[in-house]
């Protein structure tokens, strides 16, 4: 398949290079940050713009009252100039862009058919200006799963191994916000996202000394008018890099990457485009000639390089849970090998890895109160983990399967119009393990699953209109249980948006965390 047929008809193509030479060139400028947010990425964008001496218009289609932390931040800074900040919010005015030197876009907002960015001079984003400014090698990871696992345990092994690194992108932290602190001898991590990577598409900034993509499923469907669209934005990640740099890719076939394409394995069409050196990731041993990662029968991750030993243990025992987050820490462990780190090191560091906040995080323990303390040590334990960030069904669908043992299973939310069932295969297939109870919170995906799970016959409890309600259903029914003992793992993972009852999968994972704490306390 040719990039032609590849590349989505309404592709926008930018200017090659950035509008901004130099930091410098910022001074004096009349800019427009197009979407605050709640995240940082605006919040960002402001600031370092007002400090190289912007005048910056702010736009939201949000109201001043949702945006109140993100405001209250910016307006309670005295290092920044506040005449240099306008703010219009609730709405947008096209005079705020077709007179602007500059725009500065929010990557979840389509160009196409936007009068707004079509009536713009320029249009640059956080990471344009980062990737125009910085000198520092550039260590990108994109894909449908594991991202952010993948690219917080490459940041974690860079630190541990004595670089000094930084971590941004798609993850929530602007790079705008160390970019002066980067040279040519630290490496930044960046996670992107399809969106991210299509507002670099024509640009010619992005060219990652390694760039990683994680597993292909079908994602953002309510955005993109195709699979073969999505994807397309995947592969600019390596578009630009050269025969000195690597693209690691994966190697296993997945049914689930098809999304209607007839495609078995992106790894295979992504390998035959790069420029860059092909290195594959695979949970069984890699064919000979072929270098990488790849899993054996204990999970433990062998590395081969090219030019270097045929079989090297890289990876052994992990903290984290989960067969799919061993992938994404051997991932990390290729990169660190690419880095210069050795195999050993890379066995002690990764190996001290905790993970991070919303994917598969572990938080709180709480222990079902016994009458005989004599008893306490057998009494019935819960530990509770936030996977808030699994947004799609497949990652979700794998949650339950992380611990090698039934789990309590916390799952729903919003439609972006996925196909849900891969939850309820998963769970109802003889060959997995099956939950030991299953709740669902209330959501438009909640109710394609519950379609899904009543005819595979899966018991089910709600949906649940709010975490509290959900929660206090659970706490009576284990309550009613006294007498047993063990541990149970409870697991959060929505494989679903957040849109509606939250405002992002990062507020949803945090109340998650708080209504926990706040029911499951120590009697």
């Amino acid at each position: 398949m040719s990039d032609t047929e590849l590349l989505p008809p309404v592709a926008h193509i930018y200017p090659q290079g950035c509008i901004f030479k130099t930091p410098a060139d910022i001074q004096g400028k009349r800019i427009t940050v197009m979407g605050l947010g709640l995240n940082g990425g605006g919040e960002a964008a402001v600031r370092f713009l007002v400090q190289h001496g912007a005048i910056v218009t702010v736009t939201d289609m949000k109201s001043e009252e949702a945006l109140a932390p993100t405001l209250a931040s910016l307006r309670g800074d005295s290092s920044l100039d506040q005449s240099r900040i306008r703010y219009v919010l609730g709405c947008h005015r096209i005079e705020d862009f077709s007179e602007a030197d500059c725009v500065i876009k929010n990557p979840g907002v389509k160009y196409d058919g936007n009068a707004y960015l079509a009536a713009s001079r320029a249009i640059e984003t956080d990471l344009s200006l980062f990737l125009q400014f910085t000198e520092a090698p550039v260590i990108a990871v994109t894909g449908s799963k594991g991202k952010s696992s993948t690219v917080s345990a490459i940041y974690y092994g860079l630190q541990k191994a004595g670089f000094t690194a930084f971590l941004g992108g798609n993850i929530t932290v602007s790079p705008l916000t160390f970019l002066e602190s980067t040279d040519s001898t630290t490496p930044v991590v960046l996670e992107l996202s399809s969106w991210q990577l299509a507002d670099l598409r024509g640009r010619k900034l992005l060219r990652p000394h390694i760039s990683v993509i994680t597993k292909i499923v079908p994602d953002h469907q309510n955005f993109y008018h195709s699979m073969l669209a999505y994807v397309a934005d995947k592969k600019l990640i390596y578009a630009d890099q050269t025969k000195n740099d690597f693209t690691i890719l994966d190697f296993d076939d997945d049914a689930s990457a098809d999304g209607g394409t007839l495609i078995e394995n992106w790894g295979n069409v992504f390998a035959k485009e790069t420029k860059a050196s092909v290195l594959r990731y695979s949970k069984k041993k890699l064919p000979a000639g072929v270098s990488g990662v790849w899993q054996d029968s204990k999970g433990f991750g062998h590395i081969r390089l090219p030019g270097g030993p045929d079989d090297e243990i890289c990876m052994k025992e992990l903290i984290v849970p989960g067969k799919h987050m061993r992938l994404n820490v051997l991932n990390a462990a290729l990169v660190l090998r690419l880095m210069g780190v050795t195999s050993e090191r890379c066995i002690e560091v990764l190996g001290a890895w905790s993970g991070i906040e919303h994917r598969l995080e572990f938080f709180h323990e709480w222990r079902l109160p016994v009458s005989d303390a004599s008893s306490g040590e057998k009494a019935l334990k819960l530990r509770f983990y936030n996977d808030s960030a699994a947004t799609v069904p497949e990652a979700a669908a794998e949650a339950t399967q992380a611990f090698g043992e039934p789990v309590i299973f916390i799952t729903g939310g919003t439609d972006k119009g996925l196909d849900l069932s891969p939850v309820a295969h998963t769970i109802s297939n003889p060959l997995s393990i099956t939950p030991s109870q299953t709740y669902l919170l209330a959501g438009s995906a909640t109710d394609k699953m519950r379609a899904d799970f009543d005819a595979a016959g899966i018991r089910y409890k709600g949906p649940f209109d709010s975490l509290e309600s959900l929660l206090a259903a659970l706490k009576t029914d284990v309550e009613a249980r006294r007498g047993a003992f063990g541990i149970k793992n409870v697991v959060f993972s929505p494989g679903a948006t957040s849109f509606g009852m939250f405002t992002n999968e990062f507020d949803r994972g945090r109340k998650f965390k708080k209504a926990v704490r706040d029911l499951f306390t120590a009697e």
